[in-house]
């Protein structure tokens, strides 16, 4: 790298062991160009939390930044960027029975879909952002709901990212190409990695013990190859719907930072003028 920077990895699936092609991880090669962090931390049958990742990204930051290297924070889960420049807000504590009682719904109506209708009645805003297949994400909502009578957009809107202090001194920069131009991306990169194994890949986590109910195997491409491998659809309809829930998972992305002042758009990486981001990066080392 130019300014000779290390990378945090802010995407929720890198963190997995054996879950490469389907989360597109940097190649040894490029790993080797620039250290990077948070990449194959967790083994596939644990569950990252948003907790637990800003404490390894803080001190991933903290040891970067005290042999002199600026930091690059890089990935596309949104929840985690802001979690990690503004904290988390101060929500209820998870209930385990509450939890078990909402997964094991899930698994008798056969999908999250109910629960994602349910949350739709009690906190609309939020259902609106959530993919009705991130167990995870629902069942956290509904949690929140249920455990306070509150929505967990209202706490999320107390916490206000447009007012609060960031931890960290941010430049933020944002890729959003045009649409078409975007889809195509997403259908020649879903096509690139299903060339490139991740069929093979999910079925050697399936033997491995790891389970289409694990927290990891709810991720786009995963949950679906895991319903084709149990017999719900050809491989050519699973295909299909990761390129689709993709296209909405890049939709809600640019919509999670709408009305961030912070960010600084540009149409292509290209666009980006990197003499003027090196020098940033070199004046925060």
């Amino acid at each position: 790298m130019r300014a000779d920077a290390e990378i945090v990895s802010a995407d929720s699936q890198q963190v997995y062991i054996g879950m490469d092609i389907g989360t597109a991880k940097v190649s040894p090669e490029e790993r080797a160009q620039a250290r990077h962090h948070l990449i194959d931390v967790l083994p596939p049958n644990e569950q990252m939390t948003v907790a637990h990742f800003v404490e390894l990204a803080d001190g991933a930051i903290r040891d970067a930044t005290e042999r002199g290297k600026a930091v690059v924070v890089a990935g596309g889960t949104g929840f985690y960027v802001r979690a990690l420049l503004l904290g988390i807000f101060d929500g209820p504590s998870a209930d385990p029975a509450l939890r078990q009682r909402l997964q094991e719904r899930a698994a008798q109506e056969g999908g999250t879909d109910a629960l994602w209708q349910q949350l739709q009645v009690v906190d609309p805003e939020i259902a609106t952002r959530l993919d009705r297949n991130d167990v995870r994400r629902v069942i956290r909502a509904l949690e929140v709901y249920e455990l306070t009578g509150t929505p967990l957009s209202v706490y999320q809107a107390r916490h206000n990212f447009r007012t609060l202090p960031t931890r960290y001194p941010v430049r933020m920069i944002g890729l959003a190409p045009e649409r078409e131009v975007l889809h195509r991306r997403i259908d020649a990169r879903v096509d690139a990695m299903m060339n490139a194994g991740f069929l093979a890949e999910v079925e050697t986590l399936r033997a491995c013990g790891i389970r289409a109910d694990h927290c990891s195997q709810t991720a786009i491409g995963y949950s679906q190859l895991h319903q084709h491998l149990d017999g719900a659809f050809t491989l050519d309809k699973a295909v299909v719907r990761i390129k689709q829930s993709s296209r909405r998972y890049a939709r809600r992305q640019r919509s999670w930072y709408r009305g961030d002042a912070r960010v600084r758009w540009h149409q292509d990486a290209s666009d980006v003028d990197l003499d003027d981001l090196e020098r940033y990066l070199r004046a925060r080392a």
